[in-house]
């Protein structure tokens, strides 16, 4: 259920008449993938498989066949979207029909099982493609909400903007820093040129400051300021309104970045479970051949 790449407009529509392609065609592939669950459903009732409907019956057969063919096509989404259409398979159109029968494997899977678990490679075959099927759903779910909060963030303001308003107030705080201390002016210089964007996924996630950086020397700036006075205090208040003025900034920043990782990490997830589930697929077809 892979969404990269797609705007909020195309995920919700903006209100006008644009349409979103969880709405594409009226909801056309909610429907479709509805009414096939349905028919599963109503099947694996009123079907007399004894001692009841399994994934070695003709009926789980069947599903099996269904949903193998299902994830396959699913998985071309990704080559897909490299050729952009607007007629009958257009991308949206693709993209609604990849989300909603996606989420009708639940069904023609868990069917296909026949209820039946246990530790082997056909249970493996079924936890993988669950996974894969949740982090799509939070796939889709994240690109409903999160752009706008990027937007907001952001306050018309693009990523270079950003940066170059750092880059600036550490000129300016370099500057200011001149009259300090050999000491204090140390541990202003040393907090400049923190990176922005490294430390890896998890502080990217969390937006938790490195160490050693602006907010540890404004801390102790500030407590240096509390002991002093004068030209020194005088020196230290102007390097800490500064140093605030950059925290507020690196803060807009970490934001930007965590929003923009949580639009992301579902895909480390969705992508390489995506091959893994199908591998077990594979695995899971072969068995069976095998010992039928």
């Amino acid at each position: 259920m892979a969404t990269r790449g797609i705007e909020r407009t195309d995920l919700v529509g903006d209100g006008s008449s644009h349409e979103g392609f969880l709405r594409h065609k009226n909801y056309r592939w909610f429907k479709i993938a509805g009414f096939v669950s349905l028919v599963a459903i109503l099947a694996y009732l009123l079907i007399d498989v004894q001692p009841r409907p399994n994934g070695g019956s003709w009926y789980g057969y069947t599903l099996g066949t269904i949903g193998a063919l299902l994830i396959l096509w699913l998985t071309a989404l990704g080559i897909r979207k490299r050729a952009m259409t607007r007629k009958k398979w257009s991308l949206k159109g693709w993209t609604s029909a990849h989300v909603y029968l996606g989420l009708s494997l639940i069904v023609i899977a868990t069917l296909h099982t026949g209820f039946q678990f246990g530790w082997n490679v056909h249970t493996l075959a079924y936890f993988l493609m669950m996974v894969v099927i949740v982090s799509g759903i939070y796939g889709v779910s994240v690109y409903a909400f999160l752009p706008a909060q990027l937007s907001d963030n952001r306050s018309e303001m693009t990523g270079a903007q950003m940066i170059d308003a750092v880059e600036s107030i550490d000129k300016q705080i370099q500057i200011s820093a001149q009259p300090l201390s050999d000491e204090d002016s140390k541990v202003v210089l040393d907090s400049l040129g923190e990176d922005l964007f490294g430390g890896g996924l998890f502080r990217r996630i969390s937006g938790r400051p490195p160490k050693g950086g602006n907010l540890h020397a404004l801390r102790l700036i500030r407590r240096r300021l509390a002991e002093s006075q004068g030209e020194e205090a005088i020196a230290l208040d102007q390097v800490a309104v500064l140093m605030q003025r950059k925290a507020g900034a690196l803060n807009r920043i970490r934001r930007h970045v965590r929003i923009k990782a949580r639009l992301e990490i579902w895909l480390y997830v969705h992508v390489p479970l995506t091959f893994a589930t199908i591998a077990a697929l594979s695995a899971h077809i072969i068995s069976v051949f095998f010992y039928w």
